[in-house]
């Protein structure tokens, strides 16, 4: 079926959760408006549907092939990106200084969730092209930032991000890619690097890769890691793509899912060293490495959001129009619509109010990450970015995990006939299930956000978050709204037990750190799940005061009616289910 940008349920997050009129006013995005802003948002969505969709399904079948040492894509797929690099969507984020168009993260996540929905083995691509750029823009030298940025940001040349090595996985620390110094400061890059996304293609002259390596005489550990940039070919003096560099695609990665995107085998050095130079500091490199990995992670969750929607798109569409069974408004012998049918209204209620919960968690997040950058003062801008630190974990990882479940029903409302590949829904699932894994494991980010977000200025930032999600409650009760059910009651025992488990979490963290690692997980889910009932409450409180959008109304308080109960299970587990973990022994799984 087609796609079809949820342009209404993107502008309300963006107002709620993103607080976009208050931003506006406050001068924050300069210039820019309201209306401007939905006007980008409905021509990303016009080439989403027109140009990227119709792709999505061809592009999964062809994939991406290794022919004769070089890389092509699905049939297509350059047309695209050249469609998609001249249309300037690339450049949407990119600073004015490098000839991008300097929008906000708010819009440059919702867009991104538009070219992923439409096509996500597309939209993986130009998404870390902007990592690249923002690494580079925060510790490259003069010199490469004017040689690669603006090339990146036109979307003339792309970036990749090369970290995971066969042997090492996650663990950074145990990577054995080196790096030589040369007389003329640059180095020679040996070794091997896996899961590179779009590490080689022809789609562009030349690839931007930012890969990470081990000196000589580096420290052990994460403490001995440094950043380099070995482009695909050589740049000449005058910015012209020159010779080859010592680095090839050996295979392609045969996966799951998202096979029209290209996950590389990269070799660096098999013949004299691929050249690379210096990003930032010698062993200092996983510092600027995190500014990629940050950018991505929000970006990887908003990807969840993407499929999660496509998959409701599709499954709705198929729930209108598939007939099976009797219901109340039967007449005769026909039989209904399966949407008449409870359980499957209910599915698709789930669907739907988990994706715009997690879409939320997604542009709140964004919304942050801007004011840290475009703040008034000093002030309020360590603040906004110890807020966008404490949730880029929860929308990494809830969102993408809201993604598979969301696709997982997709499949299950088309029944039999969601199994069989004709009817696309078994792709939404399939491509979903990347998505926990990049960019950090969703098991990484709950430890992240216990070990490193939740005891950030002693507990304050997530303090200051939870007193807001408090207000929220307030809000809710006050409005004295018949159509909200028991919102409020059930939101309020969430914030409840967040608040609760927040405070235990804190207190395992110093004493027994072992219980707080093994309620990491459910932890996340609770911090997710109360945030995106909050926020889809305070998206009914908007529709309400403007008389309109019963839908926002239904999502909100059927997600508070029947998805937030769960947070009371999840605060049990958290605060009394670690101990098993911890008293189980490798030796107890058996052979």
């Amino acid at each position: 079926m087609a796609y079809t940008a949820p342009v209404n349920d993107m502008m309300l997050a963006l107002k709620t959760a993103g607080d976009l009129d208050g931003l506006i006013a406050r001068g924050i995005y300069g210039s820019l408006d309201v209306d401007t802003i939905r006007a980008v948002i409905e021509e990303a969505g016009k080439f989403g549907a027109e140009v990227l969709a119709p792709l999505n399904a061809s592009g999964d079948k062809a994939g991406s092939k290794l022919v004769d040492g070089k890389v092509v894509t699905p049939p297509g797929w350059t047309e695209a990106y050249k469609a998609f690099a001249d249309g300037g969507w690339v450049s949407l984020p990119g600073s004015e200084r490098w000839g991008g168009q300097g929008l906000p993260e708010v819009v440059s996540m919702t867009a991104c969730e538009i070219w992923n929905a439409a096509n996500l083995g597309f939209g993986l691509c130009p998404m870390l092209s902007q990592g690249a750029v923002d690494a580079l823009e925060s510790h490259g030298t003069e010199e490469l930032k004017a040689t690669y940025i603006p090339k990146l940001v036109s979307g003339e040349w792309t970036g990749t991000m090369n970290l995971t090595e066969p042997h090492a996985g996650s663990d950074l620390g145990a990577l054995r890619t080196r790096a030589e110094r040369q007389p003329d400061g640059t180095y020679r890059i040996f070794g091997t690097k896996i899961f590179i996304t779009y590490g080689d293609h022809e789609m562009t002259p030349n690839i931007v890769h930012l890969v990470l390596a081990r000196l000589p005489d580096a420290p052990a550990g994460t403490r001995g890691i440094s950043l380099f940039l070995v482009p695909k070919y050589l740049v000449n003096a005058d910015g012209s793509v020159g010779a080859r560099n010592d680095v090839i695609c050996a295979s392609l990665e045969h996966k799951l899912g998202i096979h029209a995107s290209p996950t590389c085998v990269m070799k660096y050095g098999e013949k004299d060293g691929a050249t690379g130079w210096l990003v930032g500091e010698e062993n200092r490199g996983l510092n600027v490495m995190f500014i990629m990995m940050n950018a991505a992670r929000l970006g990887v969750g908003m990807q969840g959001v993407a499929l999660a929607d496509r998959a409701m798109q599709h499954a709705l569409a198929y729930a209108k129009e598939r007939r099976q069974g009797r219901s109340a408004n039967t007449r005769g012998t026909d039989m209904a619509p399966i949407i008449e049918h409870a359980d499957i209204r209910r599915t698709l209620l789930t669907m739907q109010s988990m994706t715009q919960a997690a879409r939320m968690i997604c542009v709140a997040t964004a919304a942050a990450l801007d004011v840290a950058d475009r703040g008034t003062s000093e002030a309020e801008r360590t603040q906004a970015a110890a807020r966008a630190a404490l949730l880029t974990p929860i929308a990494k990882a809830f969102s993408t995990d809201v993604g598979v479940e969301v696709a997982s029903m997709g499949v299950q409302i088309h029944g039999g006939m969601g199994f069989i590949e004709e009817t696309g829904a078994a792709q939404f699932y399939r491509d979903a299930r990347i998505l926990p894994i990049y960019e950090g494991t969703n098991g990484i980010q709950s430890i992240d956000l216990v070990t490193r977000k939740l005891p950030l200025e002693g507990g304050k930032v997530a303090a200051a978050y939870i007193a807001e999600l408090e207000k929220t409650v307030a809000d809710v009760k006050a409005s004295n709204q018949p159509a909200f059910g028991r919102m409020a009651e059930r939101l309020g025992e969430a914030v409840a037990a967040l608040k609760q488990t927040s405070h235990w979490m804190g207190g395992a963290l110093a004493k027994t750190p072992e219980l707080a690692m093994a309620g990491a997980t459910p932890y996340l889910r609770l911090f997710g799940l109360t945030a995106g009932g909050a926020y889809l409450a305070r998206g009914a409180l908007a529709a309400a005061r403007e008389g309109h959008s019963a839908q926002a109304i239904a999502q909100a308080r059927f997600f508070a009616e029947n998805l937030l109960p769960a947070t009371g299970g999840l605060a049990t587990t958290v605060t009394s289910g670690g101990d098993i973990v911890n008293e189980t022994t490798p030796e107890m799984f058996g052979a």
